[in-house]
């Protein structure tokens, strides 16, 4: 029987890139592999199919071959200059690549540890802590390697012995169908090493729990959702492994005058109705002190000022945010009759709607042609 195309086989076109190549691969090989198909032989003769289609088309020479001349470029039988199982990307390195995360991802060499686990502390700061930056003491309750055994795991003056399931390689060969698979050791679970006189300290495991205080230095600049990374300061490896890491997560505390976007800050500002009228200036906050701003008369409620240079610096780079000042105009309260007496007295002295309030004689408008043209 002829072999199908290959790039029929794959179900890419002809001009298929390497990755839609290995994609298109890898969901074939998922799902026709001999171990999600027991005894299925429809399968496994897909499976193969799937895999000689990707060998020579993944090859650059063998792909160039078979364009040209089709199978007969790449079949040793027919003179070809390539062959199925032979060269670069033969069938080892591709089933490390598609099935590594299948089955664990078999290390090679010999015995090995295992590396601790990284470990999370979350760090509230207040906002001039972030912006200026801060170093602090945290405590963390961790696991650290054994000062008894050194993190052996082995009684003082003992030694791991080799382990004689799998001679100290960390890794068992299991035969399946017709390829083989690495799988790591059931007695020694990769370490390569048996303890056959535990020490008493840590009972074999060659870690102890205990807190430990470190010093974290805290860039100037940090926002909610960074993290700091403190390399080897995580749990310690199992069995003398190397230390996983440390992240610290930073949450910054809500301000009760600023809030934050990036590198700006941003306030509200409350000015009386007379210096929104009238202009004037007011004292504003700022985290390096307090700054003048100037209020131009006619200021509207809702106006935004912006004073430069006054937010945040990043925390990345030499940029400077800024401060955005939003006026709210405030309606006093509280007024007596006398007050109220020159309202009304100050209200009557505005001849025109339209000269001295603008924006309410313009929707005042609005509102009577709407009314008009619904004829409510």
């Amino acid at each position: 029987m002829s072999k199908r195309d290959y790039y029929e086989v794959l179900g890419v076109s002809k001009n298929a890139s390497q990755d839609e190549l290995k994609k298109a691969y890898r969901k074939l090989a998922m799902k026709h592999h001999p171990d999600r198909n027991q005894n299925d032989t429809v399968a496994e003769e897909k499976f193969k199919e799937a895999k000689e289609a990707y060998d020579i088309l993944s090859n650059e020479q063998k792909r160039a071959a078979y364009d040209q001349f089709g199978h007969a470029g790449v079949d040793p039988s027919a003179g070809g200059p390539g062959g199925f199982g032979g060269g670069a990307g033969g069938f080892g390195d591709i089933f490390g690549d598609i099935f590594g995360d299948i089955f664990g991802g078999a290390r090679r060499g010999g015995a090995h540890s295992n590396r601790g686990a990284d470990l999370r502390y979350n760090l509230e700061l207040s906002l001039e802590e972030a912006v200026a930056g801060t170093t602090v003491k945290i405590r963390v309750p961790t696991m650290v390697s054994c000062s008894a055994c050194e993190g052996t795991g082995a009684k003082r003056g003992t030694k791991p012995s080799k382990c004689s399931t799998c001679g100290g390689h960390g890794q068992v060969r299991m035969q399946q169908g017709f390829f083989s698979i690495q799988q790591t050791c059931p007695e020694c679970h990769g370490r390569g090493e048996v303890i056959t006189d535990p020490c008493r300290t840590c009972n074999g495991r060659g870690r102890v729990q205990e807190q430990k205080t470190l010093s974290a230095k805290i860039p100037a600049g940090v926002d909610t959702g960074d993290r700091i990374r403190l390399s080897g300061e995580g749990e310690a490896g199992d069995h003398g492994g190397p230390a996983g890491d440390l992240y610290i997560h930073v949450h910054v505390k809500d301000h009760q005058i600023f809030a934050r976007d990036g590198t700006n800050l941003y306030c509200e500002v409350p000015v009386s109705f007379v210096t929104a009228a009238l202009g004037g200036e007011l004292d504003v906050p700022t985290l390096n002190g307090r700054v003048k701003l100037k209020i131009p008369s006619e200021t509207q409620s809702g106006k935004m000022f912006r004073l430069r240079g006054k937010g945040i610096k990043s925390i990345r780079g030499s940029t400077i945010g800024d401060l955005f000042c939003k006026v709210n105009v405030e309606t006093p309260v509280n007024l007596n009759a006398k007050q109220k007496e020159l309202l009304q007295q100050f209200e009557s002295s505005l001849n025109s709607g339209a000269k001295h309030n603008p924006q309410s004689h313009s929707w005042l408008h609005k509102v009577k042609n709407f009314f008009d043209e619904m004829k409510f």
